[in-house]
């Protein structure tokens, strides 16, 4: 019941690195909502993408497994219906759900991506119930959704105006006598070949906005360009997130209501002379992204933690927030605790990191790395043998490699990597390794640990429970 387990609002922005809001040190926009929120509860100080693109991340956030074992590696993959995900567990446990914006765990139209792309009724949409989806599109002004069949509802307008609107319609049909679950993805900060943002937002930037130091004279202009279009996108997102956090006020549900403010994967923005929509890579600016919680009464307010968190850690821990159990099928850990400041409350010491494929959307070799985050430090090594080791705290723009300097802790880095590689079954291979883990229609038919069954079997519901 509302009051005894709480309502999850998980806001879920793509690609918004940390350092880009004003509570992580961003100097050129103001974000008063974000602030708001991270004034009523807790920030995270380390919340990790572990796999920095869109689908691999979504896969460990809905089902609490690693690619390796999921298979999603690269985007436009088609998730097993066999796959038992969060919103099954919370379906079971008496939550009303809901899913609305960019899903991304789907092939869609993909490879025609610009069409209507539809993610099918029943299991493709991993058991989410009000669904106000679409799986990946980026037109933004006057986009569209699905509701439960093929045709698509296009919006008027900006997509996180229509955001809010598909928010108020699932609060306004929320049961008030069962907790309830909603995911709001809007696809920005990507990037688009359409319009990035409304002109008002831009309006709101300096005329030359301050770069970081990491970013080279060589790529000041190409990182100017990009950074406007990238935060005009933001102060929309804050936008509607003030507009949300105001229809939850509305609803009378706010008080019993844990709200979540994160994101997939951030961006590169020119840093360490990379391409500015760049990601994919071990840098914090890929790997760091935002993490804002509010529960009144239950998480401290005004607070920073300096928790550990993985995408694969995120599902059993709002299980356990929620007082269901995690299901067998979990990889990740029930950090609920933790979350909730409980004293002497078990965490991590360090999360493994990795990329598979040189393409977002392809199989193809050339940039496979693994690597280590821990609280204090980023260890990375790809597979042609190249090494970065930074001290975050020391070093929090990761201009110093130490790797070859401090040959102790970059033996003990590669070390934590190697246990970790052997906890996930995970031998390092070339990308071109898992082309047998797909079929013809993208469908995934193996993972690390071998052929899979048929991937239309429903899954077992008696792993919901230890």
């Amino acid at each position: 019941m509302p009051g005894q387990r709480p309502n999850i609002l998980y806001i879920l922005p793509d690609q918004i690195r940390a350092s880009a809001l004003p509570i992580y040190g961003e100097p050129n926009i103001a974000t008063p909502n974000i602030d708001r929120l991270a004034a009523q509860g807790t920030v995270l100080e380390n919340a990790v993408s572990t796999a920095p693109v869109c689908t691999p991340y979504r896969s460990m956030l809905m089902t609490g497994r690693h690619p390796q074992t999921t298979g999603h590696v690269i985007n436009f993959l088609r998730t097993r219906s066999d796959e038992i995900g969060l919103a099954d567990v919370l379906n079971a446990g008496g939550y009303h759900t809901g899913y609305v914006g960019k899903w991304h765990l789907h092939t869609g139209s993909f490879p025609e991506i610009h069409g209507r792309d539809f993610v099918p009724e029943g299991r493709d949409r991993l058991g989410w119930r009000f669904w106000r989806a679409y799986n990946f599109h980026t037109d933004y002004f006057g986009g569209s959704i699905h509701r439960d069949d093929w045709r698509a509802e296009f919006w008027e307008g900006y997509e996180t105006d229509a955001m809010v609107g598909y928010t108020r319609e699932f609060l306004d049909q929320a049961p008030a006598d069962r907790p309830f679950c909603l995911v709001v993805s809007p696809h920005q900060c990507h990037w688009t070949p359409f319009r990035f943002a409304p002109d008002e937002a831009y309006a709101r930037l300096p005329d030359t906005l301050t770069l970081p130091a990491n970013v080279p004279p060589e790529m000041e202009a190409k990182a100017q360009e990009m950074y406007r279009h990238y935060l005009a996108m933001l102060l929309t997102v804050d936008d509607m997130l003030g507009d949300i956090l105001r229809a939850l006020e509305d609803s009378g549900r706010a008080d019993d209501t844990l709200v979540i403010f994160t994101s997939d994967h951030g961006t590169q923005g020119g840093a360490h002379g990379l391409s500015p929509w760049e990601k994919r890579l071990p840098y914090e600016e890929s790997v760091k992204v935002p993490w804002v919680m509010r529960w009144p009464g239950r998480i401290a307010e005004g607070a920073r933690s300096d928790m550990l968190l993985a995408p694969a850690d995120i599902m059993p821990t709002l299980c356990g927030v929620a007082g269901l159990d995690v299901p067998r099928t979990v990889e990740g850990l029930d950090l609920s605790a933790a979350l909730l400041g409980q004293p002497g409350a078990p965490e991590q010491d360090a999360v493994l990191t990795m990329n598979f494929s040189k393409e977002h959307d392809f199989f193809a070799d050339g940039a496979e790395w693994r690597g280590v985050r821990s609280r204090t430090h980023t260890y990375a090594r790809w597979l042609d043998g190249r090494v970065l080791l930074f001290d975050n705290v020391a070093d929090p723009l990761q201009m110093t490699n130490l790797a070859g300097v401090d040959v102790a802790l970059e033996a003990r880095m590669e070390a934590t990597m190697q246990s970790l590689l052997a906890r996930r079954g995970d031998p390092f291979p070339p990308c071109s390794a898992y082309v047998g883990w797909v079929d013809a229609n993208r469908r995934i038919m193996a993972n690390t640990h071998g052929p899979l069954g048929n991937p239309e079997d429903p899954p077992d519901l008696s792993l919901l429970h230890r």
